[in-house]
């Protein structure tokens, strides 16, 4: 029996990466890269090229985890942060319908304002405060009005142990400095890229027997580790468990301005996926000192 194609765009980032090694039970995974190293070339803003691929290869799911993610450099850069977050996103939707393939696409936090008493809900109102957010709610917006069988997994505070994220950053800077300022102000829940590949994985898992279908739980879901805390609690609790002596001094979003507004609450109501599909990731915490733990 010939296993599905599942093709990963993006699988040299942090998410891509461990979504190519999580899903390889479920079909046969094809990765795809923009420098063409270790799998495909695939440029997603070249919808010739990528249009070209997908004919060819026809997976029956496509897991999008490209993105341009440097947040204050997209305030300069809005026009190339919509070209990849939102533009080749809709065609990446229209492409799939042509083929029939579920998408699976990862979105973010800095969809919503931040402004909440409650973690947030799929369906409150998306109001980001900067030029990244909106091109990512745009990619949204234009993916679930492609006709594709989609689901988007919003997330927040992405870290793993490769790539460029804020545990690596505060790694280095606890052994270089004696002490570090890091702003307390701001909340949400840091997440692990392994554990939402694995949350990926369990929701495909479940739609495998029907060719990926996934009928009428497409849609928005949230899927973040549980519990939350600041980014200064987070720069604790990374040098609590790497053992480092430097000071971790907490100060206000004010003390450290930065060119693109970040929401001061990025708190994320995982209910949805939960009942839908069963999924839950365990506490921030926890997913911390597992991954610190981890080997590779």
């Amino acid at each position: 029996m010939t296993r599905p194609r599942i093709l990963v765009l993006g699988s040299d980032g942090q998410v891509g990466f461990q979504i190519v090694r999580t899903l390889a039970p479920l079909g046969d995974v094809t990765g795809s890269r923009l420098d063409g190293a270790a799998g495909l070339k695939i440029d997603v803003t070249d919808h010739a090229g990528l249009e070209g691929v997908l004919m060819a290869l026809r997976p029956s799911v496509i897991v999008n985890a490209v993105a341009y993610t440097a947040v204050d450099r997209a305030e300069e850069e809005p026009a190339l942060a919509t070209a990849i977050n939102a533009t080749s996103v809709g065609v990446l939707g229209e492409l799939a319908a042509r083929i029939g393939a579920a998408v699976v696409h990862y979105s973010t936090d800095y969809v919503y304002s931040g402004i909440t008493d409650r973690p947030w809900r799929e369906d409150d109102p998306a109001e980001p405060l900067n030029a990244y957010g909106r091109s990512k709610l745009a990619g949204d917006e234009a993916l679930l009005a492609s006709g594709a069988d989609a689901l988007i997994l919003r997330t927040s505070w992405v870290y793993d142990r490769r790539g460029r994220n804020f545990l690596l950053t505060m790694r280095r800077l606890l052994v270089e400095r004696d002490e570090v300022r890091v702003v307390a102000d701001q909340i949400g829940a840091p997440t692990w890229a392994r554990l939402i590949a694995q949350g990926t994985a369990l929701i495909l898992a479940q739609t495998a027997s029907d060719g990926f279908r996934l009928g009428a739980r497409r849609g928005v879901y949230n899927l973040t580790c549980g519990g939350s805390t600041s980014w200064h609690g987070f720069a604790r609790a990374i040098r609590d468990f790497t053992g480092s002596r430097c000071k971790v001094i907490p100060v206000t979003t004010a003390e450290y301005p930065l060119p693109a507004p970040r929401p001061v609450d990025s708190r994320l109501d995982n209910a949805k996926v939960e009942a839908a599909f069963g999924v839950r990731l365990p506490d921030w915490h926890d997913a911390l000192r597992l991954c610190l733990e981890d080997g590779g």
